[in-house]
């Protein structure tokens, strides 16, 4: 069955490009109004407000926009019921202009999580019109990798929640790619291949994202008939759900990657094998990569987008990344521009007005590979405005100020902010607050939106909340004060020693300058070494003190589920730096010969610290690995299933390939995670350097971690069922952890940055 097909996109006016672009994308801009935006954003009200939604008027006029980017105005009607009205040039507008109400006006919060949604008696109403505009076409959400590392077990409810805060926060633009494997096994089977050879293909679910970029093959896999249909079915509500919003929905299509077994069947095909990815051999990746001028480039392209259109519909933006993280066979320029073209001619061919959106990742992650002149081919294989380039890492290592605007493509300003789903607080405010708006300014910028990119999401709530206001806003934001009355609606009632600890956090983790790189390096999540990095690029003292503020306003505050959360997880941060200290402390001792310092660091290390840092997490439901591996069982369909299912959830945040190949790259701070596979690796660590100590002889690290790998390992077969229920009070044993540790953990940071 096919789903109905949306609003199809568009571009504001692009200083960068020519006129005659500027036509062709005009051609792609949105129809006129879908009578579905009005009700469908009416529906999300009454599930966000319940029968307080009565109380809002809620409109989509596609005109207010007049071909622009969005628009939404709130204006209280005289003389009537309705305490506000809500206009928006789509459903997304109208939901954005909601959510601004509630946020400013009614003291709202919504995130990851938690909502917090006490509204005022009566609502209040507006003393003079408001009016928003979006400077940009586009608000982008989604990195490939989320759908692996947090989108993976998702069931329709959870989905919901999503699409309802991405509505609210006024995301246009999203990838939509359940179910794409379903087709893919489909179109193989009319080519010729045989289930077997497709089962050698795909990954398991939870590495589907390095599978659909011809990283990785036959990992975790092979994925079972259950697991296609529940991921149609998944797909259909998505689209269906996004497009009647006025949400833009990006498609997956052909990037080159083809299945060995296309050579069986196709023996005269010109494909060269790729090389192997990251850490992984020839057994999990060296996919193969069609030649462009190869004839089946063009067949398997078409036919499986066609196939796709017919099953999902299409809003003509298609997404496929040919080499990411993956060198090309050749440097020379007209190789590049020959594969992109016939990337995009193998859209053209099932979609005419296909529009290309491509992560541009990679122009960043292998510089000396991607010059200039590489990057300028590859992008002009495509006709100037069919493709739009995500700025990938904008806020650290923006790629437009070196690519003349990405040579004329349009592209979006993206905050990336997240990689592998680690916990940690960290952002890069200042950088986000002003490098959209240096963006636009930039000579020809043919930039078009924002765009949220983590590879893992549900963390870091304040910097997502603060990047989509951003999306709407014409200039930067007073960050203390704007962090202020964040920390008011979050929690619902104004409070000094909370708002005190947001500003701490906000001038410390939420500041990184410079090339920040969000990936949690902390000792804690990483194999024990010798050789640990323990740099931080904040004071630690100032995590200690809004801990400390935090508890202080917890008699007043406790009540708020969105408090608690943020409780444990600055309690997390806090209990993070502390290991670096007792690992620090542990290192020395053993480099100085000292058996009982080391026994004492270690001792409180492993048989304190870690379990109570377990037993906090423990204690809140999204910090459960219970969480975690039961979403994973619960989409199974047999005991088989569940068990390879769990199996993939436990390996992406461990060991990530079969021996350790992206070691903890997607590491997680969850309880019984912690107590079950970082203490035991660091029990085993002090207990290696003790018995080297006593014996004399040396501690060898490759030695270690043959059999660290064997606990490692271990964890992941263990079969040991987690509650996915919290237990234990969240303020009690956090106020416990304080009253032992910050006593000696403000004095070991008062020197300043470890």
């Amino acid at each position: 069955m096919a789903a109905r097909r949306g609003p199809e996109p568009g571009l504001g006016p692009v200083p960068g490009l020519a006129l005659p672009f500027l036509l062709l994308l005009a051609a792609t801009t949105g129809r006129a109004g879908d009578p579905r935006q009005e009700e469908a954003v009416r529906a999300l009200a009454r599930r966000l407000l319940g029968p307080r939604a009565a109380a809002v008027s809620l409109s989509v006029d596609p005109a207010l926009a007049a071909g622009g980017p969005d628009i939404y105005r709130l204006w209280s009607p005289p003389g009537t019921a309705v305490a506000v009205a809500v206009e928006g040039s789509s459903g997304v507008a109208a939901a954005a202009g909601l959510y601004r109400y509630l946020r400013d006006f009614c003291g709202c919060h919504l995130s990851w999580s938690g909502a917090q949604l006490r509204l005022p008696e009566p609502l209040p109403r507006l003393r003079a019109e408001i009016r928003a505009a979006a400077p940009g076409r586009y608000r982008y959400y989604q990195n490939v990798c989320t759908q692996s590392y947090s989108f993976a077990w998702w069931d329709w409810a959870r989905w919901e929640r999503e699409i309802d805060w991405m509505a609210l926060s006024g995301i246009n633009l999203a990838p939509a790619f359940a179910g794409q494997e379903a087709v893919w096994q489909r179109v193989y089977r009319n080519l010729g291949l045989n289930q077997s050879e497709i089962d050698k293909y795909f990954t398991g679910p939870a590495f589907l994202a390095w599978n659909r970029m011809g990283n990785l093959r036959r990992w975790a896999g092979p994925l079972p008939p259950a697991w296609h249909f529940k991921q149609l079915y998944l797909q259909y509500r998505i689209v269906e759900r996004m497009r009647s919003l006025g949400m833009t929905t990006v498609l997956p299509a052909f990037a080159g990657h083809v299945p060995q077994g296309i050579l069986r069947v196709f023996p005269r095909v010109n494909a060269t094998r790729l090389g192997h990815w990251s850490h992984f051999d020839c057994a999990y990746s060296c996919t193969y990569l069609l030649d462009p001028e190869d004839p089946m480039f063009q067949v398997i392209g078409t036919l499986f987008l066609k196939e796709l259109i017919k099953e999902f519909g299409t809003d003509h933006v298609y997404s496929a990344d040919t080499f990411n993280e993956m060198t090309p066979l050749s440097s020379d320029p007209a190789y590049l521009s020959r594969v992109s073209n016939a990337v995009f001619r193998s859209m053209t061919g099932a979609d005419p007005k296909a529009l290309w959106l491509m992560q541009g990742w990679l122009f960043q992650h292998q510089p000396d590979f991607w010059q200039p002149a590489q990057v300028r081919a590859l992008l002009h294989g495509v006709p100037l405005g069919r493709m739009i380039v995500l700025d990938l890492f904008a806020e650290s290592k923006p790629v437009y100020q070196w690519t003349e605007s990405f040579y004329g493509q349009p592209f979006i300003w993206c905050m990336l902010h997240n990689f592998g789903g680690n916990h940690g607080l960290f952002g890069t405010v200042e950088a986000i607050n002003h490098g959209p708006f240096a963006a636009r300014r930039f000579p020809n910028s043919t930039m078009v939106g924002t765009g949220l990119v983590p590879e893992g999401i549900e963390q870091n709530d304040m910097v997502y909340e603060l990047m989509n206001e951003l999306g709407w806003r014409q200039e930067p934001l007073d960050l203390p004060s704007w962090v202020t009355r964040y920390a008011e609606r979050r929690y619902g009632a104004p409070n000094a020693a909370a708002a005190g600890a947001w500003r701490l956090l906000l001038r410390s983790v939420y500041n990184c300058t410079g090339v920040c790189v969000n990936h949690n390096r902390s000792p804690l999540v990483r194999r024990p070494s010798l050789r640990m990095d323990t740099a931080l690029w904040y004071n630690a003292s100032d995590v200690y003190e809004a801990w400390r503020l935090l508890l202080s306003a917890g008699a007043e505050l406790g009540s708020s589920p969105a408090f608690l959360y943020d409780l444990v997880d600055v309690t997390r941060q806090a209990a993070q730096q502390l290991v670096s200290d007792y690992y620090l402390s542990i290192r020395q001792a053993f480099q100085s010969h000292a058996l009982p310092e080391l026994l004492t660091a270690g001792g409180v290390l492993v048989y304190d610290l870690l379990p109570e840092l377990d037993s906090l997490l423990c204690s809140h439901s999204l910090f459960l690995l219970g969480r975690w591996l039961e979403s994973a069982r619960a989409v199974a369909t047999s005991a088989r299933e569940a068990e390879q299912y769990e199996l993939n959830a436990r390996n992406q945040v461990t060991l990530w390939g079969p021996s350790g190949n992206i070691l903890d790259y997607a590491n997680k701070q969850l309880g019984g995670l912690v107590l079950d596979y970082y203490a035991v690796r660091w029990s085993l660590f002090v207990s290696v350097l003790v018995e080297s100590l006593n014996s004399g002889r040396p501690f060898h690290q490759e030695q270690f971690n043959q059999a660290v790998f064997q606990v490692e390992r271990g964890f992941i077969y263990n079969k040991k069922r987690y509650p996915a229920v919290p237990a234990g009070d969240t303020m009690e044993i956090s106020r416990k952890l304080f009253l032992k540790y910050y006593p000696s953990a403000l004095r070991r940071s008062s020197a300043g940055p470890a």
